[in-house]
């Protein structure tokens, strides 16, 4: 369980900033895979099911997107937001019943194609740069103890299924979260979240 479940700054800004989100994976998990795949099908990109859900089709948000990261315990998986204040009750509240419905439900076929899709060519574009092959490599060598090729990385990632997304967002999306915000708000403003 989270230590505190929300935290307010309160500033008087034009946008107000929020990030819901709460564990993920440890880095040593098979499963990341399947949770790159999940999080670049939820909130990776443009095609996405939330930036479509809240800045394409409600014009809500000026950016939403999802992130995970994976560390030696632990990993963390979150969405992030900036909007107008006035419509940060809305948009929470989206927010969580998209993530509610994916933890539920899983996400479709097509999504799970698109969020593969996004993970090999973020994979192939960063073999583009040197500094990304060399972060890849120094991870691999350092985090894993072992440095997967290229062949490798995109032979994991194709073999998700849809059943491995829909497992991985039942366990990581029911997860405790905590919510935190920037902007011009108390934090009793979210006590009943």
């Amino acid at each position: 369980m989270p230590a505190r479940r929300v935290a307010v700054l309160d500033r008087p800004t034009e946008q107000a900033n929020l990030v819901l989100g709460g564990t993920g994976l440890a880095r040593a998990d098979e499963r990341r895979f399947a949770l790159g795949v999940l999080n670049n099908a939820l909130g990776g990109g443009m095609s996405s099911r939330l930036f479509q859900e809240i800045r394409e089709k409600r014009g809500l948000a000026y950016s939403v997107y999802s992130f995970t990261s994976q560390h030696a315990g632990s990993g963390q998986f979150g969405v992030s937001v900036g909007c107008h204040p006035a419509k940060v009750p809305e948009v929470l509240a989206l927010v969580r019943e998209q993530l509610a419905d994916v933890a539920e439900r899983g996400i479709a076929d097509a999504e799970v194609a698109r969020g593969k899709g996004q993970s090999r060519g973020g994979l192939v574009l960063g073999l583009e740069d040197m500094g990304s092959r060399m972060s890849r490599i120094g991870k691999g060598e350092l985090a894993y103890g072992e440095v997967l090729t290229v062949d490798e990385v995109l032979g994991r990632i194709d073999a998700v299924t849809p059943d491995d997304c829909r497992a991985v967002a039942a366990d990581v999306l029911r997860r405790p979260q905590c919510l935190a915000v920037v902007g011009p708000f108390a934090e009793s403003d979210f006590t009943a979240d």
